[in-house]
């Protein structure tokens, strides 16, 4: 049993989800997203680090997941959003979460099949993955997504290292 908070970072709105992963079984706890407001970069980035430390505060996940950067053809935002993915895993870190990193086409293939889903496509695998009926924000549905990989990823890690022997062919 690992709660497991996924974040999905950007500048404007970082996006959070924790579920629970007991065994082969996702409980989806709780979503949300950090909405900044129009103030300076810097305390935008305060904004983040702060309620990504209130969430983990509130809900004492074991282990954290955040999505990488995707470098666009904008410079200055990739710039923005690595800065406020730095903050809310330095948030995480300074709660002695340890921090596992995914591309957005690794959490979309975990999640939907297809590295080139769209956000729709994220969002009802979501909701179907983790029985939840309610209408959730794209960002939220997006961390909670990169939280379905990594306890997918840590999943199939513990069942690799547990298996007693295994193929080469397989990875061919």
């Amino acid at each position: 049993m690992a709660i497991i908070l996924g974040i999905d970072p950007g500048s404007r709105i970082t996006g959070y989800g924790l579920i629970n992963s007991v065994g082969n079984r996702l409980e989806y706890i709780h979503c949300g997203c950090v909405k900044t407001s129009s103030a300076s970069l810097p305390e935008r980035l305060k904004i983040i680090f702060s309620e990504i430390c209130q969430v983990i505060e509130e809900y004492s996940p074991q282990q954290a997941a955040v999505e990488d950067v995707f470098m666009g053809k904008n410079a200055a935002s990739a710039l923005k959003l690595g800065q406020a993915r730095g903050s809310a895993m330095v948030a995480c870190l300074s709660h002695d979460l340890p921090v596992a990193e995914y591309s957005a086409r690794k959490v979309k293939q975990a999640v939907v099949g297809s590295g080139g889903a769209d956000k729709l496509q994220v969002q009802h695998m979501v909701k179907a993955l983790l029985a939840i009926s309610d209408n959730i924000a794209e960002d939220a549905a997006d961390a909670l997504a990169v939280a379905i990989c990594h306890a997918n990823t840590e999943a199939s890690l513990i069942r690799k290292a547990g298996a007693k022997s295994f193929s080469r062919k397989r990875f061919r």
